[in-house]
């Protein structure tokens, strides 16, 4: 899963696009492996502030529109927690859901995903994507994470959502030390019976460890993305594909 922001403040910059920028980017992730284009139109990166409505889908849909006439054969995902958002971005050309709020913060987006017969990827937060940073604390992160998306795979399936992906959310209200325990533990998130997404792509777990910035973490990305694939991961949400792409064909020749 290839990211692409339709954003002024997404953490990575060479992620931030425009219509003409994203049609490139998207040529660029096609053309490197893709199989899905991730297009958001509000930050969830620490501290975000949240957007109205009316800003998201003025930046997502005509992004979404253009890279979907353009590469009619792309399967594109919107990243909104909202199902207003959800249902204008799956009329203008997208194929799934990736919902950060895993349908608690709006209410309407379950009943939602499931009327568009669409995929839908539920994630783990602690608070908002504002305050999520702000000393997370659990009992015992795995337990915890693990129940929450079973909790949320359940109601899913009772929305009557045939297709759920669940994402533990690295980086969404969880220390540098909590995010690790949930890599090394992948394996009992995968075990609840849904395909496993792994955001880490340049994310703070990587440059706490190494002194990194999130241009620097490239290789520290490769490294994450390789373990989580032997724990597991079905789906790596990237900014960089072609060495994604190298990772999962090198893990799978490992793995016979």
């Amino acid at each position: 899963m290839g990211i692409l922001n339709a954003t002024p403040d997404s953490f990575h910059s060479e992620s931030r696009v425009r219509v003409d920028d994203a049609l490139r980017l998207a040529e660029r992730m096609i053309s490197e492996g893709a199989a899905i284009l991730d297009i958001g139109g509000m930050s969830t990166r620490p501290g975000a502030q949240e957007v109205d409505v009316d800003e998201e889908l003025r930046r997502v849909v005509p992004v979404i529109e253009a890279v979907h006439q353009r590469f009619p054969e792309a399967w594109i995902s919107v990243d909104t927690y909202r199902a207003s958002v959800a249902k204008a971005a799956v009329d203008a050309g997208a194929g799934m859901v990736n919902d950060v709020g895993a349908g608690l913060l709006d209410t309407a987006m379950l009943p939602t995903v499931a009327a568009l017969g669409v995929p839908y990827i539920a994630m783990h937060m602690q608070g908002t994507p504002r305050t999520m940073q702000a000393a997370p604390q659990y009992t015992n992160v795995v337990a915890e994470v693990t129940h929450f998306l079973g909790e949320r795979l359940r109601a899913c399936r009772a929305a009557g959502i045939a297709d759920v992906i669940l994402d533990p959310g690295f980086g969404f209200g969880k220390t540098t030390g909590q995010n690790y325990s949930l890599l090394r533990e992948l394996d009992r998130i995968n075990d609840l019976g849904a395909p496993v997404l792994v955001g880490i792509s340049r994310k703070r777990m990587i440059n706490e460890v190494l002194g990194t910035t999130p241009a620097e973490a490239l290789n520290g990305t490769t490294v994450l993305n390789t373990l989580a694939l032997l724990r597991g991961a079905a789906v790596l949400r990237v900014h960089d594909v072609r060495e994604a792409v190298e990772v999962v064909r090198l893990v799978g020749a490992f793995g016979g």
